[in-house]
C-alpha cells in the first residue's frame, strides 16, 4: 500500500516554568493510503498532543525532534506561519470538543465564508462541494443559516466534519470527536467518518480516542500509546484478540463483553496511574504499574518489530526475539 503519513522519532514538549514536560517522547510509524489507523490509551498519554503537533503547533508546545513526511515531502511542523499551506487543504483535524470550535455569533455559512477567504479560496468555488458534503452528513442545508447554538450536539459535530474535509486532505485528524456524544451519536458519526475516506474525500484518517471499542468497530490498524510512548502497534484484529504488551492486555481486558455480566467476569482496572512526564521513569515508563516488571525494566525497551505488522517496546518479547 502507498504511504501517506511517515512519523519518525518525533518528539513534542511543553515547555514550563518546572521544565519541559515530555508529552511525545519519540515516536515512530506510517500510515498508508486508505487506512483508518486509530490511537488509543489513557488520558495524558500525548495522544492529542501528537494529533495538535501536525496542525497547530504552537506555545507551550514546542517542537524537539523528528521528522513528519507527509507524501514523501517533509513537514514543517515546527514553522506556524509555514504551515499555513497544509492545514485544511493537506492535513486537517476535527479538534477534541469540537462542538465549542464555531463562533457562537455567526452562522455556519459565514463562518465557512471566512473561513476560505482565509485560505484565498473562493466560496463560491466550493460551494457545490459543500452542498454536497451536508447532504451526505444528513444535515439541510438551511443549517447554513443558524447559528451554532440552534443545533444538536451530534449537529455541530457533524458540521465541524464538513469544515474539516472540505478541501480535501490527504490526512484528516479525529480528536476523540464521539466522546461528548450519546452511544447512538457516536456511531452515526464513526460511520460518516469511514463514509468520508470510502467517498475519497480524504486519503487516510487517524483517529483518536480513549474508547478502544469504537476502534474495534472502524480502524484497520492500532497504536497503543502510554506516557508519551507508543507501546505497541499492529492490525486492529490482531490487537483486540492477541494484545501482547502487558499494558494493551490491561486496557482490553477493561471492556465489556457483550452477553457477559459482571458477575462471570468482573472487569478489571489498570492500578496506580500514569507518571507525571515532566520527569518521567528511566526505563519502561509502565513498570511500576506492570504486573510482570522485571529487573531489566529499568533500562527502555527497543521497540522492535515481532512479524509483518506488529510492534511491541516490551522486555519479554525482545527476550522471545532475541
Amino acid at each position: 500500500m502507498i504511504e501517506v503519513l511517515k512519523i519518525e522519532d518525533l518528539k513534542i514538549y511543553y515547555q514550563t516554568l518546572k521544565g519541559e514536560v515530555k508529552a511525545v517522547d519519540g515516536i515512530s510509524f506510517e500510515l498508508k493510503k486508505g487506512e483508518i489507523l486509530g490511537i488509543a490509551g489513557e488520558s495524558g498519554c500525548g495522544k492529542s498532543t501528537f494529533g495538535n503537533s501536525l496542525v497547530l503547533l504552537k506555545p507551550p508546545m514546542k517542537y524537539v525532534g523528528g521528522k513528519v513526511k507527509l507524501e514523501n515531502e517533509e513537514v514543517p511542523v515546527w514553522d506556524f506561519e509555514k504551515m499555513k499551506e497544509y492545514r485544511y487543504k493537506k492535513i486537517s483535524i476535527i479538534p477534541q470538543y469540537a462542538m465549542d470550535a464555531m463562533n457562537p455569533i455567526k452562522k455556519i455559512g459565514k463562518m465557512i465564508k471566512d473561513i476560505m477567504e482565509d485560505r484565498n479560496i473562493e466560496y463560491e468555488k466550493i460551494e457545490n462541494r459543500l452542498k454536497e458534503r451536508l447532504h451526505l452528513v444528513n444535515l439541510p442545508l438551511n443549517v447554513l443559516n443558524m447559528y451554532p447554538i440552534e443545533l444538536s450536539g451530534g449537529m455541530k459535530q457533524r458540521v465541524v466534519m464538513v469544515i474539516a474535509t472540505l478541501l480535501n486532505p490527504s490526512v484528516l485528524i479525529a480528536d476523540e470527536i464521539t466522546s461528548a456524544l450519546d452511544v447512538s451519536t457516536q456511531k452515526a458519526v464513526a460511520k460518516m467518518l469511514v463514509k468520508f475516506k470510502d467517498e475519497g474525500y480524504v486519503k487516510s484518517v487517524i483517529f483518536i480516542t480513549h474508547d478502544v471499542s469504537i476502534l474495534y468497530q472502524i480502524a484497520d490498524s492500532m497504536v497503543i500509546m502510554y506516557a508519551g510512548k507508543i507501546v505497541e502497534r499492529g492490525k486492529t484484529e490482531e490487537i483486540i484478540n492477541n494484545p501482547i504488551h502487558p499494558y494493551t492486555k490491561l486496557l482490553i481486558s477493561s471492556l465489556p463483553e457483550v452477553g457477559v455480566k459482571h458477575s462471570e467476569k468482573p472487569l478489571e482496572g489498570i492500578p496506580g496511574q500514569p507518571p507525571a512526564l515532566l520527569d518521567p521513569p528511566k526505563g519502561c515508563r509502565f513498570k511500576d504499574r506492570c504486573p510482570v516488571s522485571m529487573k531489566i525494566c529499568e533500562e527502555e525497551p527497543p521497540y522492535i518489530q515481532i512479524k509483518e505488522n506488529r510492534w511491541v517496546a516490551c522486555w519479554q518479547e525482545v527476550k522471545k526475539h532475541a
